[in-house]
């Protein structure tokens, strides 16, 4: 394809995504338009789509209607979800081709359309590998199958905890779709609340499942508002996800709470931080900063100053564009959302040393949207508070650390990226168990691979092993 055919097929996406599309929820006997509806704007404040909200009786008939379902055999659920992640990168889904799709959510969310765009081929990866990611969590005593040969008198059999999810995903970045369709995987039904922020990944997902041979009853898309989500939390066996109305029922044993990211990086004296320089930045920005696993602290031992200065030049480079410009690197908001992270920021940073957005990091765009420029500053301590502070756009804490700090300002780390020769600390940090993950060398915090667990593996909350003797 030219290059003037590739910009007449960005314009003609962007035009349509421009027209008010409608979302329907999608239960099991199909797409439903509800009476009641929310708009769904874009960062500039214009109307981009209407989604509809279904009531908790549709929610409660629903959810009876996936427990009632027969998960398809394990090979047809490895094919089918194969099938679904091409169909997902490549197809026209609920009338929207990939390019439209795409436009939608940078439209809506405000991520760099390049940034979006290396999330569909990264969604639907993860996807593709869904059923042998799943394998990997399954523990090496236990077999898939009480059927399986290996199983002769007695033997422990990797199985469900439940048969029904439900799933809150929140709608900060289209990637964090890539880990629930592990529940198909393991033969769950799934139900599916869509974030208003970004409900678009959801819609285009689950029309990519059902048309690769998920049933209707067994991965549904439900709209609604907070009663009706209580609803489905109360309906499932298990709940998964993100939102506020997860975070109730944070002390529920059947529900999985995803928590801030809080990603690090720590460089110890035996390292010159100037050799890891492209690292350090490229954990902050890539994504547009806006990722659970963006770096959102640096801590040094030594003097943090030399890397804070040489941080924010580096960031302070980065251009200030509309969300569909091809060379956009950093995320856009609606101006007044812009003002109030503003705000929350520039309170936050108080008693902070700034080196770059100190006086504000806001930059409008003239349109009722406002690029979020990058934010650097300095804190004196390894304890301040200010380290534990995530937001969705490139904003880091640099600050010092010493041998005495130890592991205790590094706790409740998403990724934790070290660049030290200490293998004595190495495995201290791996045997902290609120740190998930921990990249040994000059690895940036964003990196990772299907396979992998993000922050443990999902099948370790959805499955259980259990023991079986036979005859």
């Amino acid at each position: 394809m030219s290059a003037e055919q590739q910009t007449d097929e960005v314009q003609t996406a962007e035009m349509r995504a421009a027209e008010v599309l409608e979302l329907d929820a999608l239960g099991p006997a199909g797409p439903y338009r509800a009476h009641s509806g929310q708009d769904i704007t874009d960062v500039t404040g214009a109307v981009t789509a209407r989604m509809s909200l279904v009531p908790a009786l549709f929610v409660n008939r629903a959810m009876k209607a996936l427990h009632a379902a027969t998960p398809l055999p394990a090979a047809a659920r490895a094919s089918a979800l194969a099938r679904a992640a091409e169909l997902f990168r490549t197809a026209t889904l609920g009338g929207l081709p990939v390019r439209e799709y795409e436009a939608a959510v940078t439209g809506v969310s405000g991520l760099p359309a390049e940034v979006v765009r290396v999330a569909t081929r990264t969604c639907a990866d993860r996807v593709a590998h869904s059923y042998r990611s799943v394998q990997l969590a399954r523990p090496a005593g236990a077999v898939p199958d009480w059927r399986d040969p290996l199983v002769r008198t007695s033997h422990a059999v990797w199985t469900r905890r439940g048969e029904v999810l439900a799933v809150h995903v929140p709608g900060n970045h289209p990637g964090t779709h890539g880990f629930w369709p592990e529940a198909l995987a393991l033969g769950y039904r799934v139900a599916v609340r869509p974030s208003a922020r970004e409900p678009f990944t959801a819609h285009r997902l689950v029309l990519a499942l059902r048309e690769a041979g998920f049933g209707a009853d067994h991965v549904a898309l439900l709209p609604c508002g907070h009663e009706a989500a209580d609803a489905l939390v109360r309906g499932a066996d298990l709940a998964y996800g993100g939102d506020e109305v997860i975070r109730r029922y944070a002390d529920d044993p059947g529900v999985l709470s995803l928590q801030p990211g809080r990603s690090k990086i720590l460089l110890t004296a035996d390292t010159d931080w100037r050799d890891h320089l492209d690292m350090i930045v490229d954990s902050v920005a890539r994504h547009a900063g806006s990722g659970c696993v963006n770096a959102t602290a640096v801590l040094v031992e030594g003097d943090p100053a030399p890397l804070a200065g040489a941080v924010a030049e580096r960031l302070a480079a980065l251009p200030s564009l509309p969300p569909h410009d091809d060379k956009a690197v950093l995320p856009v908001q609606n101006t007044k959302a812009a003002r109030a992270l503003e705000k929350f920021v520039l309170d936050r940073a108080q008693g902070a040393r700034a080196w770059l957005g100190g006086t504000g990091f806001v930059d409008e765009l003239g349109d009722g949207s406002a690029v979020l420029r990058p934010v650097v500053h300095q804190v004196d301590s390894a304890h301040a508070p200010q380290l534990a502070a995530e937001v969705p756009f490139p904003c880091v804490w640099v600050g010092p650390w010493s041998r005495e700090d130890g592991v205790e300002p590094l706790r409740d780390t998403l990724v934790l990226t070290v660049v030290t020769e200490d293998d004595d600390l190495v495995q201290a940090l791996i045997d902290e168990p609120t740190i998930s993950n921990l990249h040994v060398g000059s690895h940036a915090t964003h990196w990772h691979r299907p396979g992998l667990p993000h922050d443990g593996y999902l099948g370790e909350f959805l499955m259980h092993s259990k023991t079986v003797v036979r005859a």
